[in-house]
């Protein structure tokens, strides 16, 4: 019996029914079978929204999901096949390439012949495609043959061509919530045909909360665990199963963190650890650091950011956070982890706590005016005195290196010449900050110019 086939009418007990169906993981017995029973995506699915609409009056194109893992992407494709009443097949883009891609045309043909059955194509890990294999989909999607449902998990904008993009309308899967959660275990001990109901179960709120928090927004590991819970306890002498908090952190005792280290979520929690440093937020930069190795991020990727943040966004305002930073780096490679964490905290809190500036950035400016307007001519007085000398005697004119003035030779070890080629001799691209060193080191120069200069 499929999942979307209508209950049976025979006169056998619904707990007879759920036992021949025990081996299925509950996460599979408790997919919702319409729109509906689709807990979560609200942003989506909710009363009056777009999509639901759209779902409702069976008008639905061609559309990519694009979410974190275990975030309800296939299981709304079968809400949706079921409500438009059209075949569900299923690629896989790890597994399938375009050979199966046109066994599931030449059946789509089949029946749309002979019954006229729309077929629905969901097609997981999508990005997974090459070029050749997604444009592949694009006559039939273009001939309404196939109603593509693509499932990523990676930024589709990025991994996508743009022709299978124009043909496709993008959704935003979000993560299930902990509320989500709560109702969907709650559904399921209430369901005494596919869930848990006949095991006459009791569970505690801290219990109950306790799946649902840890499960971080992934549905199918708060019901396997709470599949575990149940199955394994024995019935008490009021012959319920009671599910208490000590029993719930045994079935599921490490937190789930939701982080890809390869994926769009790597890009965003990298994002806001740099950008909570330069906001100068230790808590915060602390946080997104510690989310990124509990998701399995190499340290060395968070030193590597850190190393760049130390030129980048403090620079010259404290230029010993770039040595401090190599140090660090130094010494967690000697000691390694669990010790190695307080090396990556004391980096992170401490470039937090750094004055800032962005000055070192000018760098930037310049190499796009050079490769804009080209390079001037170096000033004479600047050029090799020895390459210039062998000129000079070949001509017989003066050497014009010998007009260089030594600044060591001068007080303070300045003096006032050009440095710039004629062209860009007043242009300024280094604006220095007025944080911490690079304020001292930006008057001193000032004073000095002001002393022995003409300004």
């Amino acid at each position: 019996m499929s999942l979307f086939d209508p209950p049976e009418s025979d006169s056998g007990s619904k707990h007879s029914r759920s036992e021949g169906r025990r081996f299925e993981p509950l996460a599979t017995r408790m997919r919702p079978r319409n729109i509906d029973e689709y807990a979560g995506q609200q942003h989506l699915l909710g009363p009056g929204k777009l999509f639901r609409r759209a779902i409702e009056s069976k008008m639905i194109g061609s559309m990519i999901f694009h979410g974190p893992p275990s975030s309800g992407k296939t299981t709304l494709g079968l809400v949706i096949s079921t409500e438009m009443d059209a075949r569900f097949v299923t690629l896989n883009a790890v597994l399938d390439g375009v050979k199966e891609l046109r066994s599931a045309v030449a059946q789509a043909e089949h029946y749309q012949k002979t019954n006229g059955q729309a077929t629905i194509l969901f097609v997981d890990e999508i990005h997974r495609w090459n070029k050749a294999q997604q444009d592949a989909l694009l006559p039939h999607i273009e001939s309404g043959l196939l109603t593509l449902i693509g499932a990523t998990t990676e930024n589709p904008y990025y991994s996508l061509v743009g022709p299978l993009l124009s043909r496709c309308q993008m959704f935003e899967l979000e993560p299930f919530t902990r509320d989500d959660i709560r109702l969907l275990l709650q559904r399921a001990l209430d369901d005494d045909d596919r869930g848990l109901g006949h095991f006459k179960v009791k569970i505690d709120e801290d219990a109950l909360d306790h799946f649902a928090s840890y499960a971080g927004g992934d549905i199918r590991n708060a019901l396997n665990a709470l599949d575990i819970a149940t199955r394994t306890l024995g019935p008490a002498a009021d012959g319920f199963r009671h599910i208490t908090l000590d029993i719930a952190r045994e079935s599921i005792q490490k937190r789930v963190v939701r982080y890809d280290g390869s994926g769009d979520e790597h890009y965003h929690y990298a994002s806001a650890f740099i950008k909570s440093m330069r906001g100068s937020d230790p808590d915060a930069a602390l946080y997104w650091m510690a989310a990124m190795l509990e998701g399995g991020e190499d340290p060395m990727f968070i030193f590597r950011r850190m190393l760049i943040f130390a030129s980048e966004d403090v620079g010259m305002a404290d230029s010993f956070a770039l040595t401090f930073t190599v140090s660090a780096q130094d010494a967690f490679e000697r000691t390694g982890m669990p010790e190695g964490l307080y090396y990556l905290a004391h980096t992170c809190i401490y470039l937090s706590l750094a004055p800032k500036s962005n000055s070192t950035g000018a760098v930037f400016q310049v190499m796009a005016d050079i490769r804009s307007k080209g390079t001037g001519k170096v000033p004479p007085h600047l050029r090799d005195k020895t390459a210039s000398g062998k000129q000079s005697r070949y001509t017989g004119q003066e050497n014009p290196s010998e007009s260089y003035q030594y600044p060591h030779s001068y007080p303070s070890h300045w003096v006032e010449q050009q440095y710039l080629p004629d062209e860009k001799k007043d242009t300024v691209w280094f604006k220095a900050s007025n944080q911490g060193r690079e304020k001292a080191l930006w008057e001193r120069l000032l004073k000095i110019r002001e002393t022995y200069g003409k300004y």
